[in-house]
């Protein structure tokens, strides 16, 4: 739902780099000094990020999109007695997420409880569509999902003709969110890693 605020902020599309550093400065009118001279000192730099700024397209139902790689954040109650249970896991876990690796598509995820334990942030990163993600979730871990999210209230089941409506009702599409290699899958950077290594080796090999 879009607010009044959202609205009244919000770029016309196709504004040219004046009227966009017109309406920061009007944005900003109203700011801290600190606020109004950084805007004021980085101008020269802010005009270079809006006139090349990458427009942001939809994932899907719900959340952004940034040539191939997606965003995705949830922030969703925590059932009783579920955030010690999830903290538990993931501590045990030690950092380990290699199972996440049979998706194929997850660039990063992270989990972090808010509000004395009550809420779950999850952030994830991923190649493409929101719809096949959460189907490569439900085909390929789908008892990790389960685990993870048993312990947030309501989770009908990664399995449920339901889940779906229960992660898009919790996402939020982020406001602002960057992406160093927005054209690059995570099948593309494991290839990338695997010819630099294998560059690396022969490197190595000839300089003997």
């Amino acid at each position: 739902m879009t607010t009044q605020e959202e609205t009244a902020t919000a770029p016309e599309p196709d504004q040219t780099v004046e009227q966009k550093i017109q309406q920061l400065r009007e944005l900003y009118a109203d700011a801290p000094e600190l606020g109004r001279v950084a805007l004021e000192n980085g101008l020269s730099d802010l005009e270079r990020e809006l006139a090349a700024a990458t427009r942001t397209e939809s994932a899907g139902r719900v959340g952004n999109r940034q040539g191939r790689v997606s965003e995705l954040t949830v922030i969703a109650p925590v059932a009783e007695g579920g955030a010690e249970r999830l903290r538990g896991f993931l501590q045990l876990r030690e950092g380990n997420f290699d199972d996440t690796d049979k998706v194929g598509t997850v660039h990063d995820m992270r989990f972090v409880f808010l509000d004395n334990d009550t809420k779950l942030l999850f952030c994830t990163a991923y190649d493409d569509e929101w719809d096949p993600y959460i189907d490569d979730f439900a085909t390929k871990i789908p008892n990790e999902l389960d685990l993870f999210f048993c312990n947030c209230v309501g989770w009908p089941g990664i399995h449920s003709p339901s889940v779906k409506d229960w992660i898009a009702k919790y996402q939020v599409a982020a406001d602002g969110w960057y992406v160093a290699s927005p054209n690059l899958t995570v099948a593309e950077t494991w290839r990338l890693e695997r010819v630099g290594k294998a560059l690396d080796e022969f490197l190595d090999k000839i300089s003997d």
